[in-house]
């Protein structure tokens, strides 16, 4: 039976702007001012190395030590943007489906805890759900390392793997993983772009995905 492992920002919750202007605002505090869109276009990525490759378009290298500074205070004012986490269309419908048909899925994503506890929790992710965060992992997209734990946690082999995203960093991830990947529009990203990164599919967001999933075989 194929399994599906989802990112979790901006694919089954809204999230990606208030990570942008958490991180724009962190820049600032820090000295380093940043456009938005420079910092959406790497969303997705490790908070680490999402931070540096933000300085570097700013001309920039940053230290351990700057990086730290500006990935607590993102944490800190992500939480303070977003006290509230509201789920995308269809998000929490689809899990649903797929728990009740049985099709095996997880999360992988390049947040952490606690930060993504709220996120869980409004979804309605429990503990009987594989959960992959940033630090179970050495490396986080566009590395494979991610949605390779996640699929060995779900026991299920890597061609029968779909992985769904909204960034491109999470459909190169998906390819150097062996994994077909979906791309959705719920994060921002056009639809050429996500085909580019290695989209097998494109739907508009998760309800567009949960109408659609025998499309991929997942569902009779």
């Amino acid at each position: 039976m194929q399994a599906l492992i989802f990112d979790l920002d901006g694919t089954l919750i809204d999230t990606v702007y208030a990570h942008v202007f958490a991180w724009q605002r962190a820049f600032a505090e820090n000295g380093l001012a940043i456009d938005g869109w420079r910092i959406h276009r790497r969303i997705g990525m490790s908070g680490g190395l999402a931070a540096r490759a933000a300085a570097r378009e700013l001309g920039r290298e940053i230290n351990a030590a700057q990086e730290e500074v500006l990935l607590k205070r993102h944490s800190e004012l992500f939480r303070k943007f977003l006290p509230e986490r509201r789920p995308l269309p269809g998000a929490v419908e689809m899990l649903r489906t797929l728990r009740a048909q049985k099709v095996p899925f997880g999360i992988a994503t390049s947040g952490s805890r606690p930060e993504i506890d709220l996120s869980l929790e409004t979804l309605g992710i429990g503990t009987e759900t594989v959960v992959i965060e940033r630090r179970d992992v050495k490396r986080a997209k566009p590395e494979p390392d991610l949605f390779l734990a996640c699929q060995q946690k779900l026991g299920v082999p890597v061609g029968e793997c779909y992985v769904v995203g909204d960034a491109v960093w999470d459909l190169l991830a998906a390819r150097r993983a062996g994994m077909l990947s979906v791309g959705l529009l719920s994060g921002g990203y056009g639809e050429n772009e996500l085909l580019a990164a290695g989209a097998y599919r494109v739907y508009r967001d998760a309800a567009d995905l949960h109408r659609s999933l025998d499309e991929l075989g997942v569902l009779p």
